[in-house]
Protein backbone atom coordinates (compact mmCIF):
# COMPACT_ATOMS: atom_id res chain seq x y z
CA UNK A 1 0.00 0.00 0.00
CA UNK A 2 1.71 3.05 -1.40
CA UNK A 3 1.82 6.11 1.61
CA UNK A 4 -0.17 9.31 1.61
CA UNK A 5 0.77 12.71 0.60
CA UNK A 6 -0.17 16.16 1.93
CA UNK A 7 -3.67 15.01 1.67
CA UNK A 8 -3.57 11.18 1.97
CA UNK A 9 -4.50 8.75 -0.96
CA UNK A 10 -5.13 5.35 -0.53
CA UNK A 11 -5.26 3.45 -3.38
CA UNK A 12 -3.90 -0.03 -4.47
CA UNK A 13 -0.31 -0.81 -6.49
CA UNK A 14 -2.86 -2.22 -9.19
CA UNK A 15 -4.98 1.05 -9.00
CA UNK A 16 -1.89 3.20 -9.20
CA UNK A 17 -0.09 1.02 -12.16
CA UNK A 18 -3.49 1.38 -14.22
CA UNK A 19 -3.58 5.41 -13.79
CA UNK A 20 -0.22 5.06 -14.99
CA UNK A 21 -0.14 3.04 -17.78
CA UNK A 22 -3.21 5.57 -19.04
CA UNK A 23 -0.54 8.10 -19.11
CA UNK A 24 0.77 8.81 -22.72
CA UNK A 25 4.25 9.25 -21.45
CA UNK A 26 3.92 5.22 -20.27
CA UNK A 27 2.18 3.70 -23.04
CA UNK A 28 5.32 1.87 -24.05
CA UNK A 29 6.27 1.01 -20.94
CA UNK A 30 6.11 -2.77 -19.53
CA UNK A 31 3.66 -3.04 -16.97
CA UNK A 32 6.44 -4.37 -14.99
CA UNK A 33 8.63 -1.68 -14.71
CA UNK A 34 5.04 0.24 -13.96
CA UNK A 35 4.96 -2.08 -11.00
CA UNK A 36 8.34 -1.35 -9.76
CA UNK A 37 7.80 2.15 -9.98
CA UNK A 38 4.30 2.25 -8.11
CA UNK A 39 5.82 -0.15 -5.58
CA UNK A 40 8.75 2.62 -5.09
CA UNK A 41 6.39 6.17 -4.64
CA UNK A 42 3.86 7.59 -3.37
CA UNK A 43 0.11 9.12 -4.14
CA UNK A 44 -0.23 12.48 -3.34
CA UNK A 45 -3.38 15.10 -3.21
CA UNK A 46 -3.03 18.81 -2.90
CA UNK A 47 -6.05 21.03 -2.74
CA UNK A 48 -6.53 24.13 -5.93
CA UNK A 49 -4.82 27.27 -4.33
CA UNK A 50 -2.06 25.77 -2.40
CA UNK A 51 1.53 25.79 -3.21
CA UNK A 52 3.47 22.81 -4.62
CA UNK A 53 6.66 24.16 -4.75
CA UNK A 54 9.11 27.32 -4.11
CA UNK A 55 11.52 28.65 -6.08
CA UNK A 56 13.69 29.02 -2.64
CA UNK A 57 13.42 24.34 -2.31
CA UNK A 58 15.50 22.12 -3.96
CA UNK A 59 13.82 19.73 -5.86
CA UNK A 60 14.35 16.25 -5.12
CA UNK A 61 11.21 14.32 -6.54
CA UNK A 62 9.71 13.33 -9.87
CA UNK A 63 5.98 14.34 -9.98
CA UNK A 64 4.00 11.85 -12.39
CA UNK A 65 0.39 14.27 -12.87
CA UNK A 66 -2.63 12.14 -12.20
CA UNK A 67 -5.20 14.58 -12.46
CA UNK A 68 -5.72 18.29 -12.21
CA UNK A 69 -3.33 21.58 -12.82
CA UNK A 70 -0.71 23.22 -11.77
CA UNK A 71 0.76 26.40 -12.88
CA UNK A 72 4.23 28.33 -12.86
CA UNK A 73 3.66 31.76 -11.41
CA UNK A 74 7.24 34.15 -11.49
CA UNK A 75 7.10 38.06 -10.57
CA UNK A 76 7.37 40.74 -12.19
CA UNK A 77 8.40 44.11 -12.31
CA UNK A 78 5.38 45.71 -10.91
CA UNK A 79 4.61 43.83 -7.65
CA UNK A 80 2.33 41.38 -9.53
CA UNK A 81 3.01 38.11 -10.96
CA UNK A 82 2.58 36.40 -14.30
CA UNK A 83 1.67 32.67 -15.57
CA UNK A 84 4.67 31.24 -17.28
CA UNK A 85 3.25 27.86 -17.93
CA UNK A 86 0.62 25.35 -17.07
CA UNK A 87 1.04 21.51 -16.86
CA UNK A 88 -2.19 19.23 -16.63
CA UNK A 89 -2.48 15.43 -16.45
CA UNK A 90 0.04 13.31 -18.17
CA UNK A 91 3.16 15.81 -17.37
CA UNK A 92 6.04 14.73 -14.94
CA UNK A 93 7.37 17.43 -13.37
CA UNK A 94 10.51 18.10 -10.68
CA UNK A 95 13.68 16.35 -11.50
CA UNK A 96 14.48 13.30 -13.83
CA UNK A 97 16.84 10.37 -14.65
CA UNK A 98 20.44 12.68 -15.91
CA UNK A 99 18.54 16.26 -15.62
CA UNK A 100 19.92 18.90 -13.90
CA UNK A 101 16.72 20.50 -13.09
CA UNK A 102 17.16 21.75 -9.46
CA UNK A 103 14.61 24.26 -8.39
CA UNK A 104 11.65 25.51 -10.16
CA UNK A 105 11.95 29.49 -11.62
CA UNK A 106 9.09 30.72 -9.95
CA UNK A 107 6.19 29.49 -7.55
CA UNK A 108 4.27 26.28 -8.71
CA UNK A 109 0.88 26.98 -7.68
CA UNK A 110 -2.10 24.24 -7.69
CA UNK A 111 -4.62 25.49 -10.35
CA UNK A 112 -6.92 22.40 -10.13
CA UNK A 113 -7.25 20.24 -7.15
CA UNK A 114 -4.48 18.32 -7.76
CA UNK A 115 -3.14 14.33 -7.79
CA UNK A 116 0.37 13.25 -8.03
CA UNK A 117 2.69 10.14 -8.03
CA UNK A 118 5.52 11.11 -6.73
CA UNK A 119 9.03 9.43 -6.75
CA UNK A 120 11.89 10.70 -4.94
CA UNK A 121 15.54 10.50 -6.77
CA UNK A 122 17.10 8.24 -4.55
CA UNK A 123 15.54 5.51 -6.41
CA UNK A 124 16.91 6.86 -9.85
CA UNK A 125 20.23 4.67 -9.98
CA UNK A 126 17.91 1.13 -9.76
CA UNK A 127 15.27 3.03 -11.93
CA UNK A 128 18.12 3.79 -14.78
CA UNK A 129 20.14 -0.08 -14.13
CA UNK A 130 16.73 -2.45 -14.32
CA UNK A 131 14.47 -0.62 -16.17
CA UNK A 132 15.70 0.92 -19.26
CA UNK A 133 12.49 1.10 -21.18
CA UNK A 134 11.10 2.86 -18.14
CA UNK A 135 14.31 5.53 -18.12
CA UNK A 136 13.79 5.51 -21.88
CA UNK A 137 10.29 7.33 -22.06
CA UNK A 138 10.74 9.63 -19.07
CA UNK A 139 14.36 10.90 -20.65
CA UNK A 140 12.18 11.10 -24.22
CA UNK A 141 9.95 13.22 -22.03
CA UNK A 142 12.37 14.92 -19.89
CA UNK A 143 13.69 16.20 -23.53
CA UNK A 144 9.90 17.51 -25.03
CA UNK A 145 9.70 19.11 -21.66
CA UNK A 146 13.02 21.52 -22.16
CA UNK A 147 12.15 22.01 -25.16
CA UNK A 148 8.52 23.14 -24.92
CA UNK A 149 10.40 25.15 -21.65
CA UNK A 150 12.89 26.59 -23.91
CA UNK A 151 10.17 28.12 -26.06
CA UNK A 152 8.01 29.50 -23.12
CA UNK A 153 11.04 31.03 -21.79
CA UNK A 154 11.65 32.46 -25.10
CA UNK A 155 8.08 33.99 -26.01
CA UNK A 156 7.70 34.68 -22.28
CA UNK A 157 11.22 36.75 -22.48
CA UNK A 158 9.81 38.45 -26.07
CA UNK A 159 6.91 39.35 -24.58
CA UNK A 160 8.40 41.03 -21.41
CA UNK A 161 10.97 42.88 -23.88
CA UNK A 162 8.23 44.11 -26.02
CA UNK A 163 6.21 45.20 -22.87
CA UNK A 164 9.35 47.44 -21.68
CA UNK A 165 9.82 48.39 -25.25
CA UNK A 166 6.06 49.44 -25.77
CA UNK A 167 6.21 51.33 -22.35
CA UNK A 168 9.31 53.63 -24.10
CA UNK A 169 7.64 53.49 -27.43
CA UNK A 170 4.32 54.94 -26.37
CA UNK A 171 6.44 57.96 -25.03
CA UNK A 172 8.46 58.32 -27.97
CA UNK A 173 5.72 58.36 -30.07
CA UNK A 174 3.37 60.59 -28.15
CA UNK A 175 6.09 62.94 -28.39
CA UNK A 176 5.46 64.16 -31.74
CA UNK A 177 1.55 62.63 -31.93
CA UNK A 178 0.93 65.05 -29.66
CA UNK A 179 3.27 68.10 -31.18
CA UNK A 180 1.30 67.79 -34.16
CA UNK A 181 -2.09 67.77 -32.97
CA UNK A 182 -1.36 71.18 -31.17
CA UNK A 183 0.53 72.40 -33.92
CA UNK A 184 -2.56 71.60 -36.17
CA UNK A 185 -4.86 73.04 -33.65
CA UNK A 186 -2.73 76.87 -33.91
CA UNK A 187 -2.74 75.91 -37.37
CA UNK A 188 -6.24 76.67 -38.40
CA UNK A 189 -6.00 79.79 -36.20
CA UNK A 190 -3.18 81.26 -37.88
CA UNK A 191 -5.24 80.20 -41.36
CA UNK A 192 -8.41 82.39 -39.95
CA UNK A 193 -6.01 85.23 -39.33
CA UNK A 194 -4.02 85.40 -42.60
CA UNK A 195 -7.53 85.59 -44.29
CA UNK A 196 -8.71 88.26 -42.22
CA UNK A 197 -5.75 90.27 -42.70
CA UNK A 198 -5.60 89.32 -46.78
CA UNK A 199 -8.94 90.75 -46.68
CA UNK A 200 -8.31 94.35 -44.80
CA UNK A 201 -5.79 94.52 -47.81
CA UNK A 202 -8.26 93.75 -50.30
CA UNK A 203 -10.72 96.38 -49.14
CA UNK A 204 -7.79 98.71 -48.80
CA UNK A 205 -8.21 99.39 -52.52
CA UNK A 206 -3.96 98.89 -52.87
CA UNK A 207 -2.28 100.08 -55.90
CA UNK A 208 -0.52 98.50 -58.51
CA UNK A 209 2.88 99.84 -57.02
CA UNK A 210 1.63 99.30 -53.52
CA UNK A 211 0.90 95.70 -54.28
CA UNK A 212 4.14 95.13 -55.55
CA UNK A 213 5.75 96.33 -52.80
CA UNK A 214 3.37 94.29 -50.39
CA UNK A 215 4.24 90.87 -52.85
CA UNK A 216 7.78 91.65 -52.42
CA UNK A 217 7.45 91.30 -48.37
CA UNK A 218 5.11 87.41 -48.56
CA UNK A 219 8.29 86.43 -51.80
CA UNK A 220 10.76 87.73 -48.98
CA UNK A 221 8.89 86.00 -46.00
CA UNK A 222 9.59 82.45 -47.75
CA UNK A 223 12.35 82.26 -49.11
CA UNK A 224 14.45 79.74 -46.96
CA UNK A 225 16.74 80.94 -44.47
CA UNK A 226 20.23 80.40 -43.65
CA UNK A 227 21.29 78.58 -40.50
CA UNK A 228 21.62 80.71 -37.33
CA UNK A 229 23.06 79.99 -33.88
CA UNK A 230 20.02 80.22 -31.20
CA UNK A 231 22.21 83.83 -30.25
CA UNK A 232 21.83 85.05 -33.38
CA UNK A 233 17.94 84.01 -34.01
CA UNK A 234 17.32 85.30 -30.35
CA UNK A 235 19.07 88.94 -31.49
CA UNK A 236 17.37 89.04 -35.20
CA UNK A 237 14.16 88.70 -33.20
CA UNK A 238 15.00 91.30 -30.83
CA UNK A 239 15.54 93.95 -33.55
CA UNK A 240 12.19 93.38 -35.57
CA UNK A 241 10.41 93.84 -32.09
CA UNK A 242 12.23 96.97 -31.47
CA UNK A 243 11.39 98.01 -35.03
CA UNK A 244 7.17 96.92 -34.53
CA UNK A 245 6.96 99.00 -31.12
CA UNK A 246 9.11 101.86 -32.64
CA UNK A 247 5.99 101.76 -35.38
CA UNK A 248 3.43 101.15 -33.17
CA UNK A 249 2.73 97.84 -33.86
CA UNK A 250 2.34 94.16 -32.04
CA UNK A 251 5.62 92.95 -31.21
CA UNK A 252 4.02 89.51 -31.19
CA UNK A 253 4.38 89.04 -34.90
CA UNK A 254 8.35 89.35 -34.18
CA UNK A 255 8.70 85.92 -33.70
CA UNK A 256 7.34 84.38 -36.89
CA UNK A 257 9.00 87.00 -38.57
CA UNK A 258 12.61 86.86 -36.92
CA UNK A 259 11.79 82.76 -37.75
CA UNK A 260 11.02 84.16 -41.48
CA UNK A 261 14.15 85.78 -44.04
CA UNK A 262 12.04 89.69 -43.82
CA UNK A 263 15.36 92.00 -43.23
CA UNK A 264 14.83 95.35 -41.44
CA UNK A 265 15.35 96.95 -44.50
CA UNK A 266 12.49 95.36 -46.02
CA UNK A 267 10.06 96.62 -42.90
CA UNK A 268 11.35 100.13 -43.54
CA UNK A 269 10.97 100.45 -47.22
CA UNK A 270 7.41 98.87 -46.36
CA UNK A 271 6.61 101.38 -43.73
CA UNK A 272 7.51 104.14 -46.59
CA UNK A 273 5.76 102.78 -49.20
CA UNK A 274 2.20 102.25 -47.85
CA UNK A 275 0.28 104.44 -44.93
CA UNK A 276 0.59 102.91 -41.16
CA UNK A 277 -2.92 101.02 -41.26
CA UNK A 278 -2.28 99.44 -44.04
CA UNK A 279 1.62 98.55 -42.98
CA UNK A 280 -0.26 96.90 -39.73
CA UNK A 281 -2.59 94.45 -42.14
CA UNK A 282 0.65 93.56 -44.26
CA UNK A 283 2.50 92.38 -41.39
CA UNK A 284 -0.18 90.91 -39.76
CA UNK A 285 -1.16 88.94 -43.15
CA UNK A 286 2.77 88.24 -43.94
CA UNK A 287 3.24 87.04 -40.30
CA UNK A 288 -0.17 84.77 -39.98
CA UNK A 289 1.67 83.15 -43.37
CA UNK A 290 4.87 82.54 -41.32
CA UNK A 291 4.03 80.83 -38.52
CA UNK A 292 1.19 79.01 -40.70
CA UNK A 293 4.19 77.20 -42.95
CA UNK A 294 6.22 76.81 -39.68
CA UNK A 295 3.71 74.72 -38.09
CA UNK A 296 3.19 72.85 -40.84
CA UNK A 297 7.00 72.35 -41.08
CA UNK A 298 6.56 70.95 -37.91
CA UNK A 299 3.42 68.96 -38.45
CA UNK A 300 5.89 67.59 -41.34
CA UNK A 301 8.71 67.14 -38.73
CA UNK A 302 6.65 65.11 -36.45
CA UNK A 303 4.52 62.60 -39.15
CA UNK A 304 8.00 62.04 -40.53
CA UNK A 305 9.04 61.13 -36.84
CA UNK A 306 6.29 59.33 -35.94
CA UNK A 307 6.47 57.49 -39.38
CA UNK A 308 10.15 56.36 -38.50
CA UNK A 309 9.17 55.02 -35.23
CA UNK A 310 6.44 52.37 -36.16
CA UNK A 311 9.18 51.71 -39.08
CA UNK A 312 11.64 50.76 -36.65
CA UNK A 313 9.07 48.64 -34.66
CA UNK A 314 8.38 46.85 -37.81
CA UNK A 315 11.69 46.45 -38.49
CA UNK A 316 12.77 45.38 -35.01
CA UNK A 317 9.64 42.88 -34.62
CA UNK A 318 9.86 41.70 -38.46
CA UNK A 319 5.73 42.09 -38.05
CA UNK A 320 5.46 41.89 -41.79
CA UNK A 321 7.77 39.00 -42.59
CA UNK A 322 7.44 35.30 -42.52
CA UNK A 323 8.54 33.24 -39.70
CA UNK A 324 11.47 31.50 -41.97
CA UNK A 325 15.14 32.58 -42.01
CA UNK A 326 16.11 34.78 -44.31
CA UNK A 327 19.12 37.19 -45.62
CA UNK A 328 18.96 39.09 -42.18
CA UNK A 329 20.84 42.73 -43.00
CA UNK A 330 22.36 43.35 -39.37
CA UNK A 331 23.12 46.92 -39.74
CA UNK A 332 19.65 47.20 -40.18
CA UNK A 333 18.53 45.10 -37.39
CA UNK A 334 20.77 47.38 -34.92
CA UNK A 335 19.74 50.41 -36.26
CA UNK A 336 16.39 49.61 -35.65
CA UNK A 337 16.85 48.91 -32.11
CA UNK A 338 18.64 51.90 -31.14
CA UNK A 339 15.62 53.96 -32.04
CA UNK A 340 13.57 51.07 -30.19
CA UNK A 341 15.77 52.17 -27.32
CA UNK A 342 16.56 55.94 -27.95
CA UNK A 343 14.27 57.11 -24.78
CA UNK A 344 15.79 55.05 -22.34
CA UNK A 345 19.49 56.59 -23.74
CA UNK A 346 18.31 60.06 -23.78
CA UNK A 347 16.85 59.82 -20.51
CA UNK A 348 20.15 58.61 -18.77
CA UNK A 349 21.65 61.62 -20.86
CA UNK A 350 23.97 58.54 -22.11
CA UNK A 351 26.13 58.67 -25.38
CA UNK A 352 25.52 56.28 -27.81
CA UNK A 353 27.72 55.62 -30.72
CA UNK A 354 27.25 53.64 -33.49
CA UNK A 355 29.49 52.44 -36.56
CA UNK A 356 28.63 49.89 -39.27
CA UNK A 357 31.17 48.68 -41.87
CA UNK A 358 30.59 49.32 -45.40
CA UNK A 359 29.09 46.23 -47.59
CA UNK A 360 28.62 44.42 -44.42
CA UNK A 361 27.75 40.81 -45.49
CA UNK A 362 23.73 39.75 -44.12
CA UNK A 363 23.51 36.66 -42.05
CA UNK A 364 20.28 33.94 -42.61
CA UNK A 365 18.02 33.68 -39.61
CA UNK A 366 15.09 34.99 -37.84
CA UNK A 367 15.58 38.65 -37.96
CA UNK A 368 13.33 38.88 -34.94
CA UNK A 369 15.63 36.85 -32.81
CA UNK A 370 18.54 38.12 -33.41
CA UNK A 371 16.95 41.94 -32.86
CA UNK A 372 16.36 40.31 -29.13
CA UNK A 373 19.79 39.84 -28.86
CA UNK A 374 20.57 42.79 -29.85
CA UNK A 375 17.93 44.66 -27.57
CA UNK A 376 19.21 42.85 -24.49
CA UNK A 377 23.11 43.61 -25.62
CA UNK A 378 22.30 46.96 -26.02
CA UNK A 379 19.62 47.31 -22.95
CA UNK A 380 22.21 45.95 -20.52
CA UNK A 381 25.01 48.77 -21.57
CA UNK A 382 22.82 51.01 -21.00
CA UNK A 383 21.78 49.91 -17.55
CA UNK A 384 25.36 49.83 -16.95
CA UNK A 385 26.83 53.31 -17.61
CA UNK A 386 25.87 56.55 -15.29
CA UNK A 387 24.44 59.54 -16.50
CA UNK A 388 26.81 60.82 -19.60
CA UNK A 389 27.89 57.29 -19.83
CA UNK A 390 29.40 55.90 -23.22
CA UNK A 391 27.81 53.13 -25.26
CA UNK A 392 29.51 51.91 -28.61
CA UNK A 393 28.08 49.47 -31.04
CA UNK A 394 30.33 48.33 -34.21
CA UNK A 395 29.03 45.54 -36.94
CA UNK A 396 31.88 44.52 -39.15
CA UNK A 397 33.18 41.69 -41.66
CA UNK A 398 35.33 38.74 -40.43
CA UNK A 399 36.07 36.50 -42.85
CA UNK A 400 32.90 34.49 -43.35
CA UNK A 401 31.09 36.12 -40.18
CA UNK A 402 30.22 39.06 -39.24
CA UNK A 403 30.80 40.57 -35.76
CA UNK A 404 29.10 42.74 -33.53
CA UNK A 405 30.67 44.30 -30.75
CA UNK A 406 28.79 46.25 -27.73
CA UNK A 407 30.63 48.26 -25.51
CA UNK A 408 30.23 50.43 -22.48
CA UNK A 409 31.83 52.24 -19.53
CA UNK A 410 29.76 51.21 -16.72
CA UNK A 411 31.89 49.64 -13.60
CA UNK A 412 32.65 45.90 -15.32
CA UNK A 413 30.97 42.95 -14.28
CA UNK A 414 32.44 41.78 -11.02
CA UNK A 415 34.39 39.04 -11.09
CA UNK A 416 32.71 36.74 -8.70
CA UNK A 417 29.69 36.59 -11.00
CA UNK A 418 31.68 36.30 -14.87
CA UNK A 419 30.56 32.58 -14.68
CA UNK A 420 27.22 32.90 -13.92
CA UNK A 421 25.89 35.17 -16.43
CA UNK A 422 24.67 32.98 -18.82
CA UNK A 423 23.19 31.35 -16.66
CA UNK A 424 19.29 30.38 -17.03
CA UNK A 425 17.17 32.95 -14.61
CA UNK A 426 20.47 34.40 -13.05
CA UNK A 427 20.13 38.21 -12.62
CA UNK A 428 21.72 41.12 -10.75
CA UNK A 429 18.61 43.13 -10.69
CA UNK A 430 15.71 43.54 -7.46
CA UNK A 431 13.17 40.84 -7.28
CA UNK A 432 10.36 41.72 -10.01
CA UNK A 433 13.11 43.41 -12.08
CA UNK A 434 14.46 40.83 -14.08
CA UNK A 435 13.62 37.41 -15.35
CA UNK A 436 17.64 36.70 -15.42
CA UNK A 437 16.21 35.18 -18.81
CA UNK A 438 18.27 37.89 -20.92
CA UNK A 439 21.41 36.91 -21.51
CA UNK A 440 20.88 33.29 -21.44
CA UNK A 441 18.09 33.89 -24.35
CA UNK A 442 20.61 35.74 -26.37
CA UNK A 443 23.23 33.03 -26.10
CA UNK A 444 20.87 30.50 -27.44
CA UNK A 445 19.83 32.54 -30.18
CA UNK A 446 23.10 33.31 -31.13
CA UNK A 447 24.22 29.53 -30.58
CA UNK A 448 20.97 28.39 -32.43
CA UNK A 449 22.11 30.65 -35.67
CA UNK A 450 25.58 28.82 -35.51
CA UNK A 451 27.03 31.70 -34.05
CA UNK A 452 28.52 32.09 -30.45
CA UNK A 453 28.67 35.01 -28.12
CA UNK A 454 31.29 35.83 -25.31
CA UNK A 455 32.95 38.88 -23.69
CA UNK A 456 35.69 40.95 -22.17
CA UNK A 457 35.21 42.92 -19.05
CA UNK A 458 37.42 45.74 -16.80
CA UNK A 459 36.44 48.51 -14.70
CA UNK A 460 35.62 51.32 -17.27
CA UNK A 461 35.18 48.99 -20.10
CA UNK A 462 32.98 46.06 -20.76
CA UNK A 463 32.65 44.91 -24.25
CA UNK A 464 30.12 42.20 -25.64
CA UNK A 465 30.96 40.12 -28.98
CA UNK A 466 28.58 38.40 -31.14
CA UNK A 467 29.98 36.38 -33.76
CA UNK A 468 27.28 35.35 -36.73
CA UNK A 469 28.32 32.86 -40.34
CA UNK A 470 27.53 35.61 -43.14
CA UNK A 471 25.90 33.94 -45.72
CA UNK A 472 24.75 36.45 -48.32
CA UNK A 473 25.86 39.96 -49.64
CA UNK A 474 23.86 43.02 -49.30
Amino acid sequence: MLSSGVHGLLMSPDSVVDQLAALPVFQSVPRADLEWLAAHGEMRSFPAGSVFFNSTESMEDMFVLIAGRLMLRMDNKAGGSRTLLRAGAGRVLGTLPYSRFQRPPGTTLVDEDLTVFALHQRHFPAMTHDHPALTTALVHHMLDRAREFRTVQLNDDRLQSLSKLASGFAHELNNPASAAARTAQALVGLLEEESAAARELIAAGLTGEQLAVVDAIRAESTRPLAPRSALEAADREDDIAEWLLRHGMDAQAAEPLGASAVTIPTLEHLSRALPPDIVRHVIRWVANGAAAREASRQIENASCRIHDLVRAVKGFTFMDREGVPEPVDVARGLADTLAMLEGKARAKSAIVRYETAPDLPRVEAFGSELNQVWEKLVDNALDAVGPQGSVTITATARGDSVVVRIADDGPGIPEAIQTRIFDPFFTTKPVGQGTGLGLDMARRIVQNHGGDIDFTTQPGHTVFRVRLPATAKP
